[in-house]
C-alpha cells in the first residue's frame, strides 16, 4: 500500500527532507497536502517537482499569484489553510512547522483519525496533556520524528514499561558547549547559527545553543511516554551518535546509534512499524570513542527551566515556550544578546500565576499573550 503523506512546514529542513524520502520512494509513497512559509523558491520547486492536491499559503497576496501559476491545484492560506491540510485525507501528518501554531492543525489532524509524525516540539511543550488525551480518545498514534525520541520509541518497542527504569536522551550540548558562561556574553548570532553536528533551521538551531531544545525534549517524553519526571535524564554526547538510551531496572541499557541524519528518523516515523532500506549507514569501525558528560544545571539553565515548568505542569510549559518563541525571535533579530534569552524566559516564567488543567483556549491565549512583546 502507498502511503499518503501531509506535510505541515514543507519548505523547513524537516520538510524538504521529507521530501527527499517521499521522492527516493514512489512505489511506497505519495506526497498529500501541504503548508509552506514565506520561501517561495522553494515553493516553487516543490510544486514543480510533486504537483500536490491542496497547497497552503501564509497570506492570500501569495495565494493569488501561486493561482494563476498553478491552476490545477488547490491554494489556501492562513490558520483555515493549515486546517485544511490537517483535515485532508492522509495516512499521515507530518506536523514539521515551526511553533505553537502548530497546535490546532495537530488536534484537527487527530479529530480526522490521522497518525502523527511528530517534528513540532512546541505542541507537546505548551499542550502535551490535552493532544496526548484527544489521540488517545481517537486512537491515533503519535509517531515521534526528533532523533532523540525516534531512537526512544524503537529501544522501548515491546518491552515491558514496568521494567523501565529511566530514559536517557543525549544532547550534543549545541554550538557553544565548550563554552563558558562568561564566554557566553559576547557571542554573536553567526556563531549560535554554526552547529557542530546538526544542519537544522535557524529557531532549533538556537534552541539548541541554549539548550533550550533539549528541555523540549525532556517535556515532550514525560507526555509522548508517559513517565516520571525523575525518570528522564540527559547527558552530553557531543558526537551525536547514540540519540537515547533506556536502562531497564535491571541495570541494563539499550541504545539507538546512528548517523546524524534527520532522514532516517523521518523514514521510520513514515515506515513504522516496518523499516525501509536506506543508505549513508553508520560504519562503526570508523568510530574511535564516544564521550559522555554529565548535564550541568548552572551552566545550560535553560534545560533546567524546562525540568521546573514540567514538575509545575499547568501553564507554566506553554508560558515558558511562548516566552522562549519571543525571546528567540529578537535574537535572530538582532535586538537581544544571547544570554538574555534565558533573562527574558525566566522572568515572565517567574511573573506567571500557574493554571492547572488549562483548556484549549486558555493554553492560546497565554500562548499569544507570553510570546509578545509584553510592554
Amino acid at each position: 500500500m502507498i502511503k499518503t503523506i501531509s506535510i505541515l512546514g514543507v519548505t523547513g529542513s524537516i520538510g524538504t527532507q521529507s521530501l527527499d524520502i517521499i521522492k527516493k520512494n514512489p512505489e511506497h509513497f505519495k506526497l498529500g497536502a501541504i503548508s509552506a512559509g514565506r520561501n517561495l523558491a522553494k515553493l516553487n520547486e516543490i510544486l514543480t517537482d510533486f504537483q500536490p492536491p491542496l497547497v497552503s499559503v501564509q497570506d492570500r497576496d501569495t495565494l493569488k499569484e501561486l493561482q494563476s501559476k498553478y491552476p490545477h491545484i488547490e491554494f489556501t492560506s492562513g490558520e483555515e489553510g493549515l486546517l485544511a491540510v490537517a483535515e485532508f485525507n492522509s495516512d499521515l501528518l507530518l506536523t514539521a512547522i515551526l511553533g505553537s501554531v502548530g497546535l490546532r492543525p495537530t488536534l484537527a489532524a487527530i479529530d480526522a483519525g490521522t497518525d502523527i509524525a511528530l517534528a513540532n516540539k512546541e505542541t507537546l511543550v505548551a499542550a502535551g496533556d490535552l493532544v496526548m488525551e484527544r489521540a488517545r480518545e481517537k486512537n491515533v498514534q503519535i509517531i515521534p520524528v526528533d532523533s532523540e525520541h525516534s531512537a526512544l520509541f524503537q529501544c522501548l518497542k515491546g518491552e515491558n514499561e514496568k521494567e523501565i527504569s529511566s530514559l536517557i536522551i543525549t544532547a550534543s550540548g549545541g554550538s557553544f558547549r565548550d563554552l563558558s558562561r562568561d564566554e557566553l556574553g559576547s557571542v554573536t548570532l553567526k556563531d549560535a547559527l554554526n552547529h557542530p553536528n546538526w544542519s537544522m533551521g535557524q529557531k532549533i538551531t538556537i534552541d539548541s545553543a541554549t539548550m533550550m531544545n533539549k528541555g523540549f525534549e525532556v517535556i515532550e517524553a514525560k507526555h509522548l511516554f508517559d513517565v516520571e519526571v525523575s525518570e528522564i535524564k540527559t547527558l552530553l554526547h557531543k558526537e551525536s551518535i547514540i540519540h537515547s538510551m533506556v536502562e531497564f531496572i535491571d541495570n541494563s541499557i539499550m541504545a539507538q546509534l546512528g548517523n546524524s541524519d534527520m532522514r532516517t528518523a523521518i523514514q521510520y516515523a513514515f515506515t513504522h512499524p516496518e523499516r525501509l532500506y536506506k543508505d549513508n549507514p553508520l560504519s562503526l569501525n570508523e568510530l574511535s570513542q564516544l564521550n559522555f558528560k554529565p548535564m550541568d544545571f548552572d551552566r545550560f539553565k535553560m534545560l533546567k527551566f524546562a525540568y521546573d515548568a514540567l514538575e509545575a505542569g499547568g501553564t507554566l510549559p506553554t508560558v515558558m515556550n511562548a516566552a522562549n518563541e519571543y525571546a528567540v525571535g529578537e535574537f535572530l533579530q538582532g535586538r537581544i544578546k544571547f544570554l538574555e534569552i534565558e533573562e527574558i524566559v525566566e522572568a515572565r516564567m517567574l511573573q506567571h500565576e500557574n493554571i492547572q488543567n488549562p483548556d484549549l483556549e486558555t493554553i492560546l491565549s497565554l500562548d499569544a499573550r507570553y510570546k509578545s512583546n509584553m510592554r
